[in-house]
């Protein structure tokens, strides 16, 4: 059986784990990051883990890869020209967005410029209404006259967005073909119909834009990553993670890259779903702690939350995606002092180029690893097994710098950078837990991500969390959850009318088109029929709302019957959402939503072996809540034996992570290798 290679590009590291089902084994693996050519670290990883473990190029048979390269390149504007062609009348839509704030206090902080600058943005004659009343027919020949402008700006890609294509798309398909027929193949011609046809203009042109946006920069970085794999001599075409958590083929996210922003923590969540249905935890908050963030995501009765509508560099994106909020704490988050002569940390980071200062790559800003180090939490000889050697005195010059300038010891600095990136963390909990009406007390929180085990206590205590999950491979954990994904699609059909039992022939043929849209993708992408699933779901909302609720579709025929049951589980979401429900009140049904999925099914893990319960290695001295160091016993986490209990404190170490458990806490070993913390309870 050929090897199934995980592979999940961070800002400090890029993780892999390959499962070898004949062998019966996982193989896993870390490098540091290649910012400036994000395949190159996954090309030479691929070659270095085959090396070390004897295994031809060939043994490769399926790459999965969640990537932030889209993302990334939004946030620096590094991405291609772009041109709209818009209705006559709605030039400036994109710009003059929801007149909404992003923070209502802060009348400094605006949306962020549009990525289609006035020049570039043209209209055209061509309007339907709501209805599909044709106001407006296209004018092709005003249409056929911007080439010339389109030209002249030397455009990457344009993209066409009228109102209502997203139930009307005939104009925009037009306005596509004459296009495509005038402007070099070079240049790429969209529609925002053809890439999410949902509900709300501004939404749906910006999403299409930002998508036009990012064509140029993942066609050439796909095309990169698939040429380089080849060369290492293995046939494996990469599958790309999506957003939503399902995986796409690499022509798909060439043609919607828009779809892979948030790839890489859709995976880690897919992780966390699969281990806490093994392990019985139904209700999970997730902590990713990576090098140059935190994300955050709430998982109820095995199912993540998941929206429609996200924010992508300050961009609303509106797409089928993990629910993640992300805030700019991490492993390389950089300690400074502001102008107001207070220790701020991050939301910059040092990533891995050059790194933390303790790295000795040229790095002189202190971090939170550096602060680690110097409180003896993290090792202070090297990182990934040996492989990176870490420099204690540089992490102490780096930090002693800020101390200096606040006036406060070496080692109170250290704590103080902790605390406060602790803190940031707390805050991207509450917004998921909290500020929604949940209870945190009541979940169990999973901390993966190379830095979430470092960090997973504090944040815990301060929610009032008392378990903590630490899986088998917490800083791979992304990696590893894309061996949980399958292939996926998300389509839509907007109906925007009265949910009431007469409509069942026009939802139907609705029904009946999104059908014949995923079985044409179905096809395209060779699943096998009996490999085919289908789940349904509606966007429901009182009539003169502005935003609908989302719930299942559980008769797909939507039967007068099924019509019925939807509308009850309606009021039953409302007042479980907002407290209130309206009983007497019409119900819209605004659209209806497909997910495509490729059934498949997954390995399982694998119980740990009877063996001798562990011993620590040596003792360090380490620092806690407390300035006072604690000697404290080090473990290796590969010594340890299931059913193991380690009272705190005690550090455990592997190649990706570090496990902290303080002094009063208890670490318990579970059949399959995970580690449970359970805190002490606090005096009254």
């Amino acid at each position: 059986m050929p090897l199934k290679v995980g592979v999940d590009v961070g800002g400090t590291f890029t993780d892999f784990f390959v499962i070898d089902e004949e062998a019966g084994r996982t193989i896993r693996y870390k490098r540091p990051s290649t910012p400036a050519q994000p395949q190159e670290a996954i090309l030479q990883g691929i070659g270095e883990l085959l090396k070390l473990h004897d295994l031809p190029p060939s043994a490769v048979g399926a790459l999965f890869h969640g990537t932030t390269v889209g993302t990334n390149a939004l946030i620096q504007r590094r991405i291609g020209k772009v041109a709209l062609v818009t209705s006559e009348g709605f030039r400036d839509l994109i710009e003059i967005g929801r007149q909404t704030r992003p923070k209502v206090y802060d009348i400094h902080q605006d949306f962020p410029a549009p990525l289609v600058t006035r020049d570039c943005r043209f209209e055209v004659p061509a309007r339907v209404r709501a209805d599909g009343t044709v106001v407006t027919p296209l004018d092709e020949e005003r249409l056929g006259g911007l080439v010339p402008a389109l030209l002249d700006r030397k455009v990457d890609c344009v993209v066409v967005a009228f109102l209502h294509s997203f139930a009307y798309p005939e104009h925009e398909r037009r306005a596509v073909e004459v296009l495509r027929a005038a402007l070099p193949d070079s240049v790429h011609v969209i529609s925002s119909a053809s890439v999410y046809p949902e509900f709300r203009e501004y939404e749906r042109f910006t999403t299409a834009v930002l998508n036009g946006a990012l064509l140029t920069v993942m066609d050439r970085y796909i095309s990169r990553l698939i040429s380089g794999v080849k060369a290492l001599g293995t046939v494996a075409r990469p599958l790309i993670s999506q957003s939503s958590g399902g995986l796409m083929s690499a022509e798909m996210a060439k043609e919607l890259p828009i779809r892979a922003s948030l790839s890489g923590p859709a995976a880690g969540v897919s992780a966390v779903v699969h281990w806490a249905r093994q392990m019985g935890y139904r209700e999970v908050i997730t902590l990713d702690i990576g090098g140059t963030s935190s994300d955050v995501a709430l998982i109820r009765d095995y199912e993540p939350s998941e929206v429609s509508l996200q924010d992508v560099g300050g961009f609303p994106v509106r797409m089928p995606a993990v629910d993640v909020t992300a805030v700019g704490a991490g492993g390389g988050t950089i300690a400074w002092i502001d102008k107001d002569a207070l220790l701020k940390v991050g939301p910059h980071s040092a990533g891995a180029d050059p790194g933390p200062a303790c790295y000795g790559l040229g790095g002189v800003d202190a971090t939170t690893t550096d602060a680690n180090v110097l409180l003896g939490r993290l090792s202070n000889e090297a990182l990934l097994g040996g492989r990176m050697p870490i420099s204690p005195g540089l992490a102490r010059k780096a930090i002693a710098g800020l101390a200096e300038k606040l006036g406060l010891e070496t080692l109170d600095t250290a704590l103080g950078i902790l605390k406060l990136a602790g803190t940031t963390m707390v805050k991207a909990l509450r917004r998921m837990s909290i500020e929604r009406g949940h209870d945190p007390s009541k979940f169990v929180l999973f901390a993966f991500g190379g830095a979430g085990p470092l960090f997973s206590i504090d944040v815990a205590r301060e929610i009032g969390i008392s378990t903590v999950v630490v899986p088998i491979n917490p800083g791979l954990m992304c990696a590893e959850g894309l061996h949980f994904c399958a292939l996926s699609n998300d389509f839509v059909g907007t109906y925007l009318r009265e949910l009431a039992p007469t409509a069942e022939s026009a939802i139907k043929g609705l029904r009946d088109a999104l059908v014949a849209d995923a079985e044409a993708w179905f096809s395209n992408e060779k699943v096998p029929p009996d490999q085919r699933g289908y789940e349904w779901r509606a966007e429901l909302r009182y009539r003169g709302q502005n935003f609908e609720l989302s719930l299942p579709i559980f008769d797909e025929s939507l039967s007068a019957d099924g019509v019925e049951a939807l509308r009850e589980a309606f009021h039953v979401a409302h007042e479980r959402s907002y407290g209130f429900s309206m009983l007497g009140e019409i119900i819209e049904l605004v659209s209806i939503k497909l997910k495509a999925r490729q059934k498949i099914e997954f390995v399982r893990p694998t119980e740990l072996p009877e063996a001798r319960q562990g011993r620590p290695t040596h003792t360090r001295n380490v620092i806690f809540d407390l300035i006072e160091p604690i000697e404290t016993p080090i473990y290796e986490r590969a010594d340890l034996a299931k059913g193991q209990r380690i009272q705190g404190p005690a550090i455990i170490d592997q190649q990706d992570a570090t496990t902290l458990v303080y002094p009063g806490d208890e670490a318990r070993v579970d059949k399959w290798g995970n580690i449970i913390i359970q805190l002490r309870r606090e005096a009254a």
